[in-house]
């Protein structure tokens, strides 16, 4: 009994996100625990690094909106 209510429940809750314009979706993402992942991530970051260095234009366009939000609150 506690299984059928407990189903029913997650059907409501569930329900009701549809009802709002939600659906589900199922996002596949990389097994960290896998051997290689943090070396990879390593990798990755430090060619991502050194293509932020190389993109002028990129770091004009943040210094520019970082110097747009004076007096912003959070």
């Amino acid at each position: 009994m506690a299984a059928f209510s407990l189903n029913a429940r997650v059907q409501k809750h569930r329900d009701a996100l549809r009802m709002e314009g939600l659906r589900p979706v199922q996002v596949w993402v990389p097994d960290t625990r896998r051997p290689g992942f943090a070396e990879e991530c390593r990798c990755q970051s430090l060619i991502a690094a050194q293509a932020d260095l190389a993109d002028t234009d990129m770091q004009r366009l943040m210094d520019e909106a970082l110097a747009d939000v004076g007096g912003w609150t959070a």
